[in-house]
């Protein structure tokens, strides 16, 4: 069985090297990695680094000629995937590798095709960060919930694991972080078998480069409703 970790990048100069370090270190038993980074035309320096140190480590690099977003790197590391599973990570620091395992339970028990990262369930620790962040991700998973009726606690979380089958019935649309709220609501129109199992999280600040804002927010909102309807 082989696990294609996709990690898209933008501007992480800082962190790359540290988190594909984790990532090759991680320990998931006899599962095979396939490590794929997906630079979304990083100028910070970031492509120098992934094409001078990164590239020997991984299984592929994959440098964009314009920049277009979180969806659009996923969607080219998805359609690059061989692994019978596949799992999203950030470049940044936020994310635990050493949590695959934790994650790939439920799939490898055969009990899930989908299984979340959840920052809010179970008693794994967390840095405190951002009040209004926690309201407006909780309120995101509500709204989400209340149209795909399932009963995430963490809709927006970056660690969305699935079995191959999954992604190649979905066609990936969304350019930017709005690829979140599209993922889930397709999953659940596709009555995929949907785990979530609580993880740490260590949070950072805009000075420490976190991009997400509140107008991503608001796209959310639009594509819950979109694909809602679609």
């Amino acid at each position: 069985m082989k696990l294609s970790i996709i990690i898209p990048v933008y501007n992480e100069k800082q962190f790359i090297e540290t988190i594909v370090q984790r990532v090759l270190e991680s320990d998931i038993g006899d599962i095979e990695k396939e490590i794929i980074v997906v630079d979304d035309f990083s100028t910070d320096g970031t492509r120098e680094v992934l094409k001078e140190k990164i590239e020997p480590l991984v299984s592929k690099v994959i440098l964009k000629p314009r920049n277009g977003g979180k969806g659009s790197a996923l969607r080219e590391g998805f359609a690059a995937a061989t692994g019978d599973l596949l799992i999203v990570q950030d470049a940044d620091l936020e994310y635990d590798p050493d949590e695959y395992s934790q994650l790939l339970a439920p799939i490898l028990q055969g009990k899930a095709d989908v299984v979340y990262g959840s920052r809010f369930a179970g008693g794994q620790p967390h840095r405190v960060l951002f009040f209004w962040h926690y309201v407006g991700n909780r309120f995101l998973t509500l709204l989400s919930n209340m149209f795909t009726n399932l009963n995430l606690t963490d809709m927006e979380c970056c660690y969305k694991l699935f079995r191959k089958e999954v992604l190649e019935a979905i066609t990936v649309e969304e350019n930017r972080f709005g690829v979140e709220p599209e993922l889930t609501a397709k999953i659940a129109k596709g009555n995929w078998r949907i785990y979530e199992v609580g993880i740490s999280y260590s949070g950072r600040t805009y000075a420490e480069g976190k991009k997400i804002n509140w107008r991503d927010g608001v796209e959310a909102i639009r594509c819950i409703v979109k694909y809602a309807f679609q």
